[in-house]
C-alpha cells in the first residue's frame, strides 16, 4: 500500500511541474495590471486567462499526469485513459447531470457535486485509468473484435470503470466532501494555529510521499480552501488568503540555505570542501526555485531529530507569517521566482516582510542546527566516519570515458544489482525510485560513493535514491544501460 501511495506522490509531479508556467503567465499579468487585474490592459488580461486555463483544470492534468505515471511504460494510451476517465465522471455526476437523475432542480442538488471537477477526483480518475491500462493493454480479443485490442482497449475499459465508479461516488462523494470540507474547517477554524499545524505536518509527510495528499485540501479546491488558486485569481481576503503558503517562503528561500551552511561548518576540514559543492547547489535550488529536497534528504535519515526540529521550525514560520497576516503565494514551490512573481498581486499583503521574517530564520536555522549537530554528534554530511569506499570524484574518474552522468549511472545501476534485480526505475523530481528483487543484492555504500544526496529504503522492494536536481540526466543514462 504505501509503495502504490508513493508512486501516486511521484505522478503527481509531472502535472505539479506546470504550475510554475500559470505562475509566470499570471504574475506577469498582475505585474502589468495589478489594479484592474486584466480590465485595464489586454495583454494583462490574456496572460492572465492564459495562466487560469491551467489552474483551473488541475483535475484533468492530474488525471492524465496520474494515468502516465502508474503506468507500467508510460505510453500515451494510458494518458488518454487518464483523460476518458475523468471526463466520464466529472460529466455524469456534474449538477445537471446529477438533477436530471434525480429529478430536481440544479438548486436542489448536493453542493458536493458543483465541485466534482477538483484534484483528488483527477487523481482517483487517474488510479482507475492506470490500472486499466496495466491489466488490458496487452489483451488479444477475438478476431471479429481485434481493431479494438491491446492499447486501444485501455481507454474502452477505463470508461467501464468509471462508470461504476461514478454509481458509487453518486452515494459516495457527499460524504466524502462533507468529511473534507470538516476538516479544512477544523483546521482554518484554528487560524494561525491551523497554519502552524499544517507546515509541521506537511514537512513531516515528505519522506514517504504524502505531503502532496495534505497539500491538495488546503492548496486546490478539493475541500473549498483552494489556498493557491484563490490567490492568484484575487477572489479571497487580503491578508488571509495564502495563510498556508507565505510562511515556506522564511524557510526554504532563508531556513534550509542556512541549514546547509551549518553542515558545511560542521563537517570534517577534508571533506568541507566537498560537502560545501553539495550544499551550494542544493541552497542555491532551495532559494531560487524552493525544490528543498536535496538538503532535507540530506539530514532526513541520518539526523532524525534534526529533520522533526526543522518540521517544527516550518510550522513555527507558517504560524507567524499567518498571525501577523504577512502573504504571498506559489505556482510551484517557495522560492525566489515565485516571490517575486507573487509580491504585486492583489492579494499579496506586506511580502516584503516575509524576506526579514527569512533573515531571523536563517539565523535560527543556522545556530540551531550547529548546536545540535555539535551537542549530539549527528552524522550529517561530512561528519560520517571514513570508510576506504571511493569519493564521488574518484568513482567518476574511474570511468573517464564516460561522462559525469553516465559514470554515475553505471556505478549507481551496477551498485542496484543490475538487469538480474533492478525490476522498475523512474525518478521525480529530485529521486530515483527503484524497485527490487532482492534489497540485499543492493550495495548503499557503492551508490553513495557517486556522491549522490542519500539513500531512502521505503519497503521491502522499494529504494529511493536522492541525486538531486540533475536526476534526469542519471535516469536517461540508466536507461541506456537496461536491457
Amino acid at each position: 500500500m504505501m509503495s502504490y501511495l508513493q508512486r501516486i506522490g511521484r505522478s503527481l509531479m509531472l502535472p505539479v511541474a506546470v504550475l510554475p508556467v500559470a505562475a509566470l503567465l499570471m504574475g506577469i499579468g498582475y505585474w502589468i495590471d495589478p489594479n484592474g487585474w486584466g480590465a485595464g490592459s489586454p495583454v494583462a488580461a490574456f496572460l492572465i486567462k492564459a495562466g487560469g486555463s491551467i489552474l483551473d483544470n488541475l483535475g484533468i492534468l492530474f488525471a492524465v499526469g496520474v494515468s502516465l505515471g502508474m503506468s507500467k511504460d508510460r505510453d500515451g494510451a494510458s494518458a488518454l485513459s487518464g483523460l476518458v476517465g475523468f471526463l466520464v465522471v466529472t460529466t455524469l455526476l456534474s449538477t445537471g447531470s446529477v438533477a436530471m437523475l434525480q429529478g430536481i432542480d440544479e438548486a436542489e442538488v448536493n453542493a458536493a457535486f458543483g465541485k466534482i471537477n477538483n484534484a483528488f477526483i483527477g487523481i482517483f480518475s487517474g488510479a482507475v485509468a492506470a490500472a486499466m491500462y496495466n491489466r488490458f493493454s496487452h489483451v488479444q480479443l477475438p478476431a471479429a473484435l481485434a481493431f479494438f485490442s491491446g492499447k486501444r482497449l485501455a481507454p474502452i475499459m477505463t470508461a467501464v470503470a468509471m462508470l461504476v465508479a461514478s454509481a458509487i461516488l453518486f452515494f459516495v462523494w457527499p460524504v466524502v466532501y462533507t468529511g473534507l470540507v470538516s476538516f479544512g474547517e477544523a483546521i482554518s477554524g484554528l487560524g494561525a494555529i491551523g497554519a502552524g499545524l499544517y507546515g509541521f505536518f506537511n514537512r513531516l509527510l515528505i519522506p514517504i510521499g504524502l505531503h502532496h495528499a495534505l497539500n491538495s485540501v488546503f492548496w486546490f479546491d478539493v475541500a473549498g480552501i483552494n489556498d493557491i488558486g484563490n490567490f492568484w485569481s484575487g477572489e479571497g481576503e487580503k491578508g488571509v488568503t495564502g495563510m498556508y503558503q507565505a510562511g515556506f517562503f522564511p524557510v526554504m528561500m532563508f531556513g534550509l540555505p542556512a541549514a546547509a551552511l551549518a553542515m558545511v561548518h560542521t563537517a570534517k576540514t577534508k571533506k568541507r570542501k566537498m560537502v560545501a559543492s553539495l550544499m551550494l547547489a542544493g541552497g542555491f535550488a532551495a532559494f531560487l526555485t524552493g525544490v528543498t529536497e536535496p538538503i532535507e534528504f540530506a539530514f532526513m535519515f541520518v539526523a532524525p531529530v534534526l529533520y522533526v526540529t526543522h518540521a517544527v521550525l516550518t510550522g513555527l514560520s507558517l504560524f507567524i507569517a499567518s498571525t501577523f497576516g504577512w502573504t504571498a503565494g506559489f505556482g510551484f514551490s517557495a522560492g525566489f521566482i515565485d516571490f517575486f512573481l507573487s509580491s504585486r498581486l492583489p492579494l499579496a499583503n506586506l511580502p516584503y516582510m516575509l524576506l526579514v521574517q527569512g533573515l531571523v530564520f536563517a539565523v535560527i536555522y543556522y545556530f540551531v542546527f550547529r548546536f545540535m549537530i555539535t551537542k549530539f554528534n549527528l552524522m550529517t554530511p561530512g561528519r560520517e566516519e571514513d570508510t576506504e569506499e571511493k569519493t564521488a570524484g574518484e568513482a567518476i574518474a574511474a570511468q573517464s570515458g564516460k561522462s559525469k552522468f553516465a559514470a554515475m549511472a553505471a556505478t549507481i545501476y551496477e551498485a542496484l544489482g543490475g538487469d538480474e534485480n533492478v525490476t522498475s526505475l523512474t525518478n521525480c523530481v529530485t529521486r530515483l525510485r527503484v524497485e527490487v528483487k532482492d534489497m540485499d543484492a543492493v550495495d548503499q555504500q557503492k551508490i553513495k560513493s557517486t556522491g549522490v544526496h542519500g539513500i531512502n529504503i521505503v519497503g521491502k522492494n522499494n529504494i529511493q535514491v536522492v541525486v538531486g536536481t540533475q536526476v534526469q540526466f542519471v535516469a536517461d543514462e540508466i536507461e541506456k544501460l537496461r536491457k
